[in-house]
């Protein structure tokens, strides 16, 4: 049987070929990091063919679940392989008022997939949940989601109350009606347009890149 190009089979979303593909690597005894690797590569080839507008949400979307399907194979082996250090923490919220989670949750998953610790608060989140998790995991990275515009206010305060912490966390707000403008407004540190920016971003800001 012809061997499965696991990084093209997850560029090209063909789910069937990633399970397959990984199943048959861990078989063979290849490693789980060497694996999610390949992964990794394949959503990378995603997030190209996104930025080119090649691919739309809904292949977005599903890349996310394809990743989270085939990454779930490897979760046992990568534990054993125990050596794979988070390159950094981010913790992402949609903000007070707003309940969207689709971009938050295509954003967990992209982030993980890169090597980040993801520590997602949910959505609807309040300003003091934002606060504690920001003294709890001190992360390197704040994402604060919005879709409704309605929110704005909120979103302002809450990178206020954020930063007042003391933190050094870099704070990346995105979302729908989010802008540069916007961010600018709410005085945080970074505008993420899709899912790409925010794994760019967090990596200067975790010292990665």
């Amino acid at each position: 049987m012809a061997k499965v190009d696991l990084v093209k089979a997850v560029t090209e979303l063909e789910e069937d070929l990633v399970i397959e593909a990984v199943k048959a690597q861990l078989a063979d005894g290849v490693p789980a990091v060497e694996i999610l690797g390949q992964l990794q590569e394949g959503m990378e080839g995603v997030g190209k063919l996104y930025e080119a507008n090649e691919y739309y949400l809904s292949e977005l979307i599903m890349s996310a679940e394809v990743f989270s399907n085939a990454a779930a194979l490897l979760g046992s082996a990568l534990a054993d392989g125990g050596d794979q250090k988070a390159i950094g923490t981010v913790i992402l919220g949609t903000v007070k008022d707003d309940i969207h989670d689709i971009g938050k949750n295509i954003v967990s998953t992209i982030l993980s997939c890169n090597g980040f610790k993801v520590v997602d608060i949910g959505v609807d989140a309040p300003i003091e949940t934002f606060v504690e998790a920001v003294k709890t995991h001190k992360p390197d990275v704040v994402g604060m989601f919005c879709l409704l515009t309605t929110a704005f206010d909120v979103m302002k305060e809450t990178v206020a109350a954020v930063k007042a912490t003391g933190t050094s966390a870099t704070v990346l707000v995105g979302g729908g009606p989010v802008d540069p403008n916007v961010a600018k407004w709410c005085a945080a540190d970074g505008y993420c347009k899709n899912a790409y920016d925010a794994v760019e971003m967090s990596k200067q800001a975790s010292g990665a890149n």
